[in-house]
């Protein structure tokens, strides 16, 4: 429902017609035993949902041209809103979510539903053919992988294929469909020993191997018949705590027969952890991997004193190229100055003395002095100021 109500549904899905809500509600009747009691209805949602059951379910041949395109519009934006929803839970750091989502995102690509056999994905088979394939001579077959391990004459399921039908189903089994190994390394760069202290920046380096792929050759599109866009094979690789935490999450799409990709984090401390390390596929469903990644921490105060080289000493006291440019800027700044200071005063030595008329307000000025000066050496006792308001008035 969380997906099926994504604003980017919004406009398309929204009911407009009597005709399109009875076959909403007809589809909704096909696939309603496999459906949980709705929590919102709202239409949009409601029809969004029930689209997306059709084609998990398989289905979607009653539908009518409007609501197939509207089916293909949510898958063709099914890829980025996953890629969204994970991207939620990495801010959250859920783990078990994150891997849910990526597993939704499977099932939206195969077009299974999730309670199905991942045998599904295979050419022709249908739930007949699943059921048989799934009593292996050796044991229940549950996984697609599983089914591709076992011998071709073990493989059960196909007695009534032809032998061109035959051939199909191997050759997506065993050149198709990936088959990976994945291995891991915990190391610190550019230290001799495998040997990592509290505080160390450390890799996990988790290296995916194509098995069924040639040297030289890459990867190539996914096999999804049902999925109308193409798809371009990619992993998950998640790195989580016990706790279900996440320490990284990235996808994968370097479509190379080896890829090394590289997790780095700081080492926690002293102590003994053990890591829970998820490869996911993007789009197959029964391929995922779930191994675990031990790490032991050292106390750091066990390395030796790090001792700086006399040399290197005296390179911190060298300016760095920033402070010679400045240093150079200032100089020619200084030197511009002093021309200035020179230019100044032979212009003054030149000018000779300064003759010049008195403006009108430093002859007020003057006239006012005097008048002041006169006053003072008049009458001590006269308080008669009319001399000095005259000039001032006249100001």
């Amino acid at each position: 429902e969380t997906f099926a109500g994504s604003a980017e549904f919004r406009q398309a899905n929204m009911p407009t017609t009597q005709q399109e809500k009875a076959e909403i509600g007809k589809t909704m009747t096909a696939v309603r035993s496999n459906m949980q009691k709705p929590k919102y209805n709202h239409p949009v949602c409601i029809k969004g949902n029930v689209l997306l059951h059709a084609h998990l379910l398989r289905k979607t041949e009653g539908l009518s041209e409007k609501m197939q395109g509207d089916l293909k519009n949510m898958l063709r934006l099914s890829n980025s809103l996953v890629d969204a929803m994970i991207s939620v839970c990495q801010h959250q750091d859920w783990v078990s979510t994150a891997c849910n989502i990526i597993e939704f995102g499977q099932h939206i690509v195969q077009a299974v539903w999730t309670k199905d056999s991942s045998l599904l994905q295979l050419p022709y088979f249908t739930p007949e053919e699943v059921k048989h394939a799934e009593k292996g001579k050796k044991g229940p077959i549950k996984t697609v992988a599983q089914y591709r391990d076992l011998d071709d004459d073990d493989k059960k399921g196909m007695a009534n294929f032809t032998d061109d039908q035959k051939k199909d189903v191997l050759s997506c089994l065993n050149k198709v469909i990936p088959d990976i190994s994945v291995e891991t390394k915990v190391f610190v760069d550019d230290d001799e020993d495998d040997k990592v202290y509290e505080g160390d920046l450390c890799t996990v380096r988790v290296t995916l191997t194509r098995n069924n792929v040639e040297e030289g050759e890459k990867a190539g599109l996914v096999h999804a018949p049902l999925f109308p866009f193409p798809k371009q094979e990619a992993w998950w690789v998640i790195l989580g705590t016990a706790e279900g935490k996440i320490i990284s999450i990235e996808k994968v799409t370097d479509p190379a027969r080896v890829v090394n990709h590289n997790i780095k984090f700081l080492a926690p401390r002293t102590g003994g952890y053990e890591f829970d390390l998820f490869v996911k596929s993007n789009a197959y469903l029964g391929l995922d991997q779930q191994l675990k990644v031990n790490l032991t921490t050292l106390d750091n105060s066990a390395l030796p004193e790090y001792k700086i080289h006399p040399d290197d000493a005296e390179l911190d006291e060298e300016p760095t190229l920033f402070e010679e440019m400045m240093n150079a800027n200032v100089e020619e700044d200084s030197d511009s100055d002093d021309d200035d200071d020179d230019d100044d005063s032979d212009d003054e030595d030149n000018a000779g003395p300064a003759i010049r008329e008195m403006s009108a307000a430093e002859k007020k000025k003057e006239e006012l002095r005097k008048a002041r000066k006169a006053a003072a050496g008049g009458d001590d006792d006269s308080d008669d100021d009319s001399d000095v308001e005259e000039v001032y008035t006249e100001k």
